[in-house]
């Protein structure tokens, strides 16, 4: 079983390795250093949300909600740092607002049956039109020089967001391996009635995860609105097909209970050197949209595969 796994998580890494591999070929810029730096701050922002994006799916869960969380927190944060609100507190308000929209996924999740698919389809669209109606549809500028470091400064040679994401990947890592709390998020994703049976308070338990979930997304969305400088209301569309394929091209099932943040570390990195690759062959942006459907529907059914196989080899013992 753990060879087969193992074996799983060798396939993205040569993957991602043959994919580098072809664009340096097809491009020899691809492996300048500026390029690299390039690829890691595009992947700041799907990085910091595929965390929570974890943590959700490993409960068996799923949210589509992302890319329109992300939307609403770069125009309320724009519109608050334009009115000269101070930036911590700025920031404060706009990870509350992340925490409150996973708080109510989490709510008529747990309280009213509904499918998460369902209800995150229905609050990202919700949303959405929301983060318009904030701003009538316009973008928002005037954000200070100060915020931008967020998105555009460095720590040394290493852009600030990238420091973000892997201090998220570490904390998450953390939180899955070490405390109780990620104990119970894959024993809820292996078997509820049994993580339930156990004395596991389930709803609590959601509850936390669609919450930690819209923050990351949130303070995904603060990143994003300081690297382009403004608060659009379009922002983070599509950006679910990216943390999704990400979180499962690293080995999280999608049927919950399994998987690991450095397995969605390699995910995140093979799609955004995907999507850099791309552009640097000047790939239509509309075929980019296809490789990238067809590398989610592959992903998934190597989980479903992976699983078959698995319920097989149980049924044999």
């Amino acid at each position: 079983m753990k060879k087969k796994i193992d074996l799983s998580r060798f396939g993205v890494i040569i993957a991602w390795i043959v994919l580098i591999i072809i664009f340096t070929v097809c491009n020899p810029a691809f492996l300048k250093m500026s390029n690299l730096f390039t690829i890691l701050r595009q992947a700041a922002v799907v990085g910091v949300c595929s965390v929570g994006m974890t943590f959700v799916i490993l409960t068996g869960g799923m949210d589509l909600s992302v890319g329109s969380v992300i939307g609403v927190s770069c125009v309320a944060g724009a519109q608050l740092l334009a009115k000269g609100i101070p930036i911590p507190l700025v920031i404060i308000i706009v990870l509350f607002i992340g925490l409150i929209s996973g708080m109510f996924n989490g709510f008529f999740i747990n309280e009213l049956g509904i499918a998460p698919i369902i209800m995150t389809l229905g609050t990202m669209t919700t949303l959405r039109g929301v983060a318009y109606l904030l701003c009538g549809g316009f973008a928002v500028y005037g954000i200070p020089e100060s915020f931008k470091y967020i998105g555009q400064g460095y720590l040394g040679v290493i852009p600030f967001p990238v420091i973000i994401m892997v201090l998220c990947f570490a904390a998450g890592w953390f939180i899955l391996n070490r405390l109780g709390f990620g104990r119970e998020v894959f024993g809820i994703g292996g078997n509820v009635e049994a993580s339930r049976l156990s004395g596991v308070n389930v709803k609590k338990t959601l509850y936390k995860v669609y919450g930690l979930a819209g923050v990351l997304y949130a303070l995904a969305g603060l990143i994003l609105m300081a690297r382009v400088n403004s608060g659009q209301p379009s922002s983070g569309e599509g950006y679910e097909m990216d943390v999704i394929t990400g979180v499962v091209l690293g080995g999280v099932s999608i049927n919950g209970g399994e998987g690991s943040i450095l397995g969605v570390v390699v995910g995140v990195l093979l799609m955004s050197t995907l999507q850099n690759g791309m552009v640097l062959m000047n790939i239509s942006e509309f075929w980019q949209k296809v490789v990238k459907g067809i590398v989610l529907i592959l992903a998934v059914s190597l989980d479903r595969i992976v699983q078959k196989s698995k319920a097989k080899a149980s049924e044999k013992v």
